[in-house]
């Protein structure tokens, strides 16, 4: 399938998408939305697709909303104001999710790397969210998902006061998970979801969901969903390999059955 602000690839397990309106930063317009959206349904479907990196096209991973195209009367609002949209569609997937921040990460882009089960940065990347100074707020879960990541107190500072900040103090504060050189971001994304094409896909999954659900549980619930998935991977041809291989001295192979 064709799309018009996208780029995919699938390589060895590897879905990279890239978000393709370079000449905007990546902004996100309705297109945009709609086609990430549809294309992440597609991937959650494909069984090929282990691991899924998210970047942008040129010089920014993604600006935020498309201000300019938001002002222009006759243009599609964008599908942000539903219960459920392509921001939770990204946090949902029952796969590992890498975002691989190539630069500016600003307003929704940066609500789109916090979807993302793990965010890997360019030295040059900054991140901000400032809706606060246009006189709004974030609108797609970074008032909910920022403080349950770097805690109440830091990401009330970073939403109040708007001001965006570089790799080396995301990382810092627990925003990212790693910071390279520009040259090495794609490289090391890719590393990074090789070796998890390598682990179990129905592990994965469940460690994603029992992380994730978890998150909005009391500890003994948690604790007690944790019990439920480890109990129904009991039962897959995967833990018999994973087992087989560590009796045998041979690395497993494992097929999401």
């Amino acid at each position: 399938m064709a799309y018009e602000t996208l780029i995919y690839e699938k390589k060895e397990g590897i879905a990279t998408i890239t978000l393709n309106r370079p000449e905007r930063l990546n902004a996100i317009n309705y297109q945009l939305a709609v086609e990430l959206d549809g294309l992440m349904a597609e991937v959650e479907d494909d069984p090929e697709a282990r691991v899924v990196i998210l970047t942008g096209a040129g010089k920014g991973f993604c600006a935020g909303a498309d201000i300019k195209a938001m002002a222009d009367p006759s243009a599609k609002p964008l599908p942000v104001g539903r219960r459920y949209t392509f921001f939770n569609r990204i946090e949902d997937m029952g796969k590992p999710v890498i975002a691989a921040i190539n630069g500016a990460c600003n307003g929704g882009g940066l609500e789109i790397a916090l979807c993302c089960d793990f965010r890997i940065a360019s030295e040059e990347a900054t991140f901000g969210l400032g809706e606060v100074k246009l006189g709004v707020i974030p609108a797609a879960g970074g008032t909910a998902r920022l403080p349950r990541l770097i805690g109440i107190g830091l990401a009330k500072e970073f939403l109040y006061f708007g001001n965006r900040v570089g790799a080396q103090e995301a990382l810092r504060i627990g925003m990212i998970n790693k910071v390279v050189p520009p040259g090495e971001l794609l490289s090391e994304a890719n590393q990074w979801a090789a070796e998890l094409c390598e682990r179990p896909p129905l592990s994965l999954k469940a460690l994603k969901y029992c992380v994730n659900v978890g998150m909005q549980m009391d500890l003994a619930s948690a604790v007690e969903y944790e019990a439920k998935q480890a109990a129904i991977l009991t039962k897959t041809e995967d833990v018999m390999e994973g087992m087989m291989a560590f009796v045998e001295k041979r690395k497993p192979v494992f097929k999401g059955k």
